[in-house]
């Protein structure tokens, strides 16, 4: 079994994901590339070595450009604030390296090409954390499309709602558009534009109709929150600063195959923690995903007679018909967030590995049709107009 070192560039929240992923794949699958846990690096050298040591990260970094062009360094994992996505890749591919990037590609459709022409010059391979495509009932809502179970699609429905973002939340990078390039929409829009994107397999065409909007227009500073225009550690009392992205951005789209579609993406959706999902209706049947009942898919076959015509709960927990499943637990024993994580880091593992991923990966090609639908989105909610797809490049 061959070694892959990876070395992680930030931590945070998607740091101990990553972290848990890299260091759970190899007890659950059976892999011929094993990743070993090489370097963790971030800003701060005491926090730096502390996250290492508890994630069972071998070594600890501040110099993030030191450690892509390591030679000891095969798999480069990126986890910092999205601004700083294009910089850390690019260095990277530069250096010979495999890159899994976070969420979206880039802050920017500029930066986001920039990286897909560097991947397209190397002989590297890139991935994309768009984890969800990844849980097993997304992937078997995949399988059941492919293999024509909805027929012609022709509604698209995609919702990603949470609540988080309340007035008690500091001026956090999140809002600021330097660090993140926008709020919700490339937050949570962009998984659900991958997920109907990857179950459909189709594309967006379209924006039909966008509007954004941001509720709450100044935040509060606190030490050391603030990333961006403001400097850090400035704040304190009732100081506050602008937030320059969106709290809510909704949009309706078509799609390659003459599906219509709506998309809603919110942070301030009262009552919703983590509901993310779809309902896809077809000529021959639907189907409905909502992380929040992540374990589940409901699935409708208008083919059978129409006396014994309802939705189906269909537990996506069985071993061998069910994607990953078989790696993790009996029957409705149910998985949760993390597992995306571990199933999306066996699939890295297998393409460098040289084999065929349990489903489609998304690398920076494919992510780039992502980000070009948010960039379409963003404009007619600006201009208040429809986008084609075709003019955003």
């Amino acid at each position: 079994m061959r070694e892959i070192n990876v070395a992680m560039i930030g931590e945070g929240f998607m740091g101990r994901t990553h972290s848990n992923a890299w260091s759970q794949v190899k007890k659950f699958f059976k892999l011929t590339a094993q990743p070993v846990m090489h370097t963790s690096c971030s800003r701060n050298a005491e926090s730096s070595r502390t996250f290492a040591d508890h994630w069972g990260w071998k070594n600890s970094s501040t110099d993030w450009r030191a450690t892509v062009a390591s030679p000891d360094i095969e798999l480069v994992d990126v986890v910092t604030p999205n601004n700083m996505h294009a910089e850390v890749c690019l260095a990277a591919l530069a250096a010979g390296k495999h890159v899994a990037c976070e969420k979206p590609i880039a802050g920017t459709l500029a930066e986001a090409k920039k990286m897909v022409d560097a991947a397209k010059a190397s002989k590297a391979k890139t991935f994309v954390w768009y984890n969800y495509r990844r849980c097993p009932a997304v992937a078997f809502a995949h399988r059941l499309v492919k293999d024509g179970a909805l027929g012609e699609i022709r509604h698209v429905r995609a919702f990603y709602l949470q609540d988080w973002a309340d007035d008690s939340i500091p001026l956090i990078w999140r809002f600021q558009k330097e660090g993140a390039g926008t709020g919700s929409h490339g937050d949570l829009n962009a998984h659900i534009i991958d997920m109907t994107r990857f179950v459909t397999g189709e594309e967006i065409t379209e924006i039909s109709g966008a509007i954004a909007e941001t509720f709450i227009k100044q935040r509060k500073i606190v030490a050391g929150s603030t990333a961006g225009g403001i400097a850090a550690g400035v704040g304190s009392g009732d100081q506050t600063g602008p937030v320059t992205v969106d709290d809510a951005v909704l949009f309706l789209a078509r799609f390659s195959g003459g599906a219509v579609a709506s998309y809603e993406a919110a942070r301030q959706a009262t009552g919703n923690q983590n509901r993310n999902g779809f309902e896809i209706n077809g000529s021959k049947g639907a189907i409905k995903f909502d992380f929040e009942r992540m374990n589940e898919l409901q699935y409708y076959d208008a083919t059978r007679p129409r006396a014994v015509q309802g939705w189906t709960t269909i537990m996506c927990t069985h071993g061998g018909d069910h994607p990953y499943t078989e790696n993790w637990w009996p029957d409705a024993h149910v998985l949760g967030y993390e597992h995306g994580f571990v199933n999306q880091a066996y699939d890295i593992l297998r393409v460098l590995d040289g084999q065929e991923p349990v489903v489609p990966i998304p690398d920076f090609v494919d992510a780039y049709q992502t980000q070009r639908v948010l960039e379409a989105a963003l404009i007619s909610a600006v201009e208040r107009r429809p986008v084609a797809l075709s003019d955003v490049k």
